[in-house]
């Protein structure tokens, strides 16, 4: 695979955001993710970016993604967490966005 370099310029006026909840949806064409913040305590999150991007893209993500969290595990340690069990207590239904 041939590597290449690009610039990115990321405007001075773009804000960073927390996000500790996301939402996915996916038609033929795009994957949508809209990462929210959860209001501890409360049963509401303020949405703070949609994103879509494709399904090609979608898979290269999942790949960089997961390449990271091994990256990130191999110099701080295992991420902590039984992720089938936060699932299933975790389960939310979010509504006011399709």
């Amino acid at each position: 695979m041939k590597k290449r370099e690009i610039s990115v310029n990321v405007p001075g006026d773009l804000d960073p955001v927390y996000s500790n909840r996301i939402q996915v949806a996916y038609k033929d064409d795009e994957f949508t993710f809209m990462f929210l913040h959860e209001i501890p305590g409360t049963n509401q999150a303020r949405a703070k970016a949609i994103v879509s991007i494709s399904p090609k893209h979608a898979k290269n993500f999942s790949k960089v993604l997961a390449k990271s969290v091994a990256d990130f595990e191999a110099k701080f340690g295992e991420v902590k967490g039984d992720v089938a069990k936060e699932e299933e207590t975790n389960e939310v239904t979010i509504q006011g966005y399709s």
